[in-house]
Formats: structure tokens, sequence, C-alpha cells
């Protein structure tokens, strides 16, 4: 399959790839990927995550809970990618978003093709779509008294809040046929 590589500050100009990360994302999931410990790729589902720009650059906002196995890879590499699938891979974003990287070599179990990045460490994925490589310019961790009661009541039951990451988009990285057909 292949890729055509967008600057990281153009890839916004493409209103369909916007559109199509988004809409991924919020319906279904996109996934975030980091590596272990012992250097294996390990995808996660995410649904929230926003992207546009902060401190003059390209950003790709996501949470991580601190006792998710991603936590921990992506504390210690300082980087991550942002997958978003094809519409026919719903089975990786259930597979990912069910399974935790602690038990599972999730890439393996899916027949998922690492794909080397070219400004971090994590990789992407080949099957998707658009990869986006994210290198984490900042941090916070949600504060509780901040957040409002329903807020915390629906999504925060057991007090596991968020860690928010900044993560400044290194790299574009597009699967070609689906840059032509959005370009029509």
């Amino acid at each position: 399959m292949a890729r055509v590589d967008l600057k990281p500050e153009e890839w916004i100009d493409h209103p369909a790839l916007a559109r199509e990360a988004h809409n991924r994302m919020a319906n279904e999931g996109i996934l975030l990927a980091s590596l272990d410990a012992s250097g294996r790729v390990n995808p996660m589902t995410i649904g929230w995550g926003v992207f546009g720009w902060i401190w003059g650059r390209p950003i790709f906002t996501v949470l991580v809970r601190p006792s998710r196995y991603t936590y921990g890879c992506v504390e210690a590499t300082g980087d991550f990618t942002v997958n978003v699938q094809p519409a026919d891979r719903r089975d990786v974003v259930d597979f990912c978003g069910t399974r935790s990287g602690r038990e599972h070599d999730k890439m393996t179990a899916l027949d998922l093709t690492p794909l080397p990045s070219r400004r971090i460490k994590s990789p992407g994925i080949a099957e998707c779509l658009i990869v986006f490589e994210c290198r984490v310019a900042a941090k916070n961790d949600i504060l509780p008294p901040e957040v409002i009661e329903d807020i915390k009541g629906h999504y925060y039951p057991e007090g596991d809040y968020h860690r928010v990451y900044f993560g400044q988009i290194m790299a574009v990285s597009v699967e070609q046929d689906f840059l032509r057909r959005q370009a029509k």
C-alpha cells in the first residue's frame, strides 16, 4: 500500500482528512500506538481527542488513564502515533479497546504491520488510512475538583482520571489511494 507524506502543518488543509479522523474517532474510535519496554507496538482504542493548533504548532491532544498499559508506554517513549483505520476494520478498534497490551500482542493477533515512523520512536500501523506521528509537547493530569459533577459521576466513578497528552504532530502519512479518493 503506497503512502504519501504530508507536512504536519499542511494536513489540515485537506478537509476530508480532518473530517475522516474526527468522524472515526467520534463514532467507533481510532488507534493510539506506542512502544512498550520490550519494543513491542501496543495499539489502544481512543474515542476522545482533539486536533488543531496550540503554541503555533499542529497538536493532537489525547487522553490516557494511568491504569492503562499504554500510559506507561507513552510516559517511557515520550511519543505516540494516532492511526485512523479504514471503515472495514472495525474489528481492530473493537479488539484493541477490549484487550490490554499487558496480556496480548494486539499487532500479532490482528495481523497488523508496524509502519516505521520518520520522526519519532513509536511506529504507526501500515493498514491505517492516516498516521499522525506525535511527540509529547506537554502533559497534564485532569484535576478532580475542576471536573463538573455529572462528568465525574459518568466517566470517573472509580476516580481513574486521565492524563492529557499534547502531541505535537511531527509527520503525517496518508494511504495514497485514500488521499486520491478524498481529493475528488
